[in-house]
């Protein structure tokens, strides 16, 4: 299948809503030509052509070779010349994938003019067969101008944290509409990059924020109150794993110090964010490095190994797809970039694809435990700049 439209932002859609094996290429060979010869006919026969690539699939790295070696033999067939140094057309090729089919995206570039093509082509029956027909599934639950640090779903309908404030919606007429607003007002500047959590139990809350805690209730009405403190954060992993966890005021990450659910205190390399799982009988703990590793530790904090392929944010939810626990976590990349969430089982100290990757409009700026068998995904709009928050889901299939 082949799509041109005007713009990035506009392909992601197209992307996430693409029918599965409509008008797929027969192979990967004839998916590149496609675009290879697209791509000669933007920058003109005998022209170099700087190409860059991307995988946001569960593709490994000799899979990836092979469609570099594939896309760059068509464009030379094409009448081009491939490069990796700079040239006055540049394309960036990305590959992503659906349940039934891999996608090429190229998005080309020569001075002000870019166009953006798609070429698909089938999986074949053994990956089609590995993935089991699991997936992970978003639902878009608001959309906002103001950053969204959390969202929760206590009775009384939806709490929204923002950097200047709680507010409270209602359902009403399939619309969640404003009930009250309770404003933030911190004793120092909020850092940079904000993060904050809502750990809701009925109606009542706690609000974590650096450098603050609040707490509140929305029953009878919605009211919070914040107090200066560095008192740890309550981290939850689905219904398995808590942990304590304190928060580096003034920065984005935890600084390591640490109480395990026994009571333990113990101090580990800072990161971002935390989730749990189980695997092969016992229960684990990764924790999203500073480094760009992901420490996997048992219960008792000791390191087993690590994961170098992931972003910093990672959750762990109680759905299962067979024997192991899933945990979802964004991939390694640059903020400024559309992002994706991807399933993984933990077995033997590595990390095994679950799902497919499931794309955003944006960076994911949250990822946090929503429910029992949910995530909370907040990204950033690309196109808009609005933040949209989503909830995620795995569907473990037949």
């Amino acid at each position: 299948m082949i799509a041109a439209v005007k713009g990035w932002y506009a392909v992601l859609s197209a992307l996430l809503l693409l029918a599965s094996g409509a008008g797929a290429a027969d192979d990967l060979n004839s998916a590149a030509a496609i675009l290879a010869r697209k791509t000669a006919a933007f920058a003109g026969r005998g022209e170099t052509v700087a190409v860059s690539y991307r995988n946001i699939s569960s593709l490994g790295a000799a899979e990836l070779a092979q469609t570099r070696t594939a896309f760059e033999a068509a464009l030379r067939d094409a009448g081009c010349r491939p490069v990796d140094s700079a040239a006055v057309t540049e394309a960036r090729v990305s590959i992503s994938e659906n349940a039934a089919q891999y996608l090429m995206v190229e998005e080309a570039r020569k001075g002000e003019d870019r166009q953006v093509w798609i070429a698909s082509w089938a999986r074949a029956p053994a990956a089609l067969a590995k993935s089991g027909g699991v997936a992970l599934d978003r639902k878009q639950v608001w959309q906002q101008a103001e950053p969204i640090l959390d969202i929760a779903f206590p009775p009384a309908g939806m709490l929204v944290l923002s950097p200047g404030g709680m507010s409270l919606y209602a359902r009403t007429n399939d619309r969640w509409e404003l009930r009250q607003s309770v404003p933030l007002t911190p004793a120092k500047p909020w850092p940079r990059d904000l993060r904050g959590r809502i750990h809701a139990t009925g109606a009542a809350f706690q609000t974590f924020l650096p450098g603050m805690t609040c707490s509140g209730n929305t029953e009878p009405a919605l009211s919070m109150e914040c107090r200066a403190a560095d008192a740890p954060w309550v981290l939850e992993s689905g219904s398995r794993g808590l942990l304590l966890a304190n928060f580096a005021a003034s920065r984005n990450y935890f600084d390591g110090r640490i109480v395990t659910q026994a009571g333990v205190r113990k101090t580990v390399a800072p990161f971002y964010s935390a989730a749990s799982v189980e695997a092969q009988g016992r229960t684990l703990w990764l924790l999203a490095q500073m480094d760009g590793q992901t420490l996997i530790a048992d219960a008792a904090f000791d390191p087993l190994g690590s994961i170098g392929s992931w972003g910093s944010d990672i959750v762990g939810i109680d759905a299962r797809c067979g024997a192991a626990s899933q945990v979802l976590a964004t991939r390694a990349g640059d903020a400024g970039e559309p992002d994706a969430i991807q399933s993984y089982a933990i077995a033997s100290g590595a990390a095994t694809p679950v799902t497919a990757p499931t794309l955003f409009p944006g960076p994911v700026t949250a990822l946090w435990p929503s429910g029992a068998g949910a995530a909370l995904a907040v990204a950033r709009d690309l196109a808009n700049g609005e933040y949209v928050a989503y909830v995620v889901t795995i569907s473990c299939g037949s």
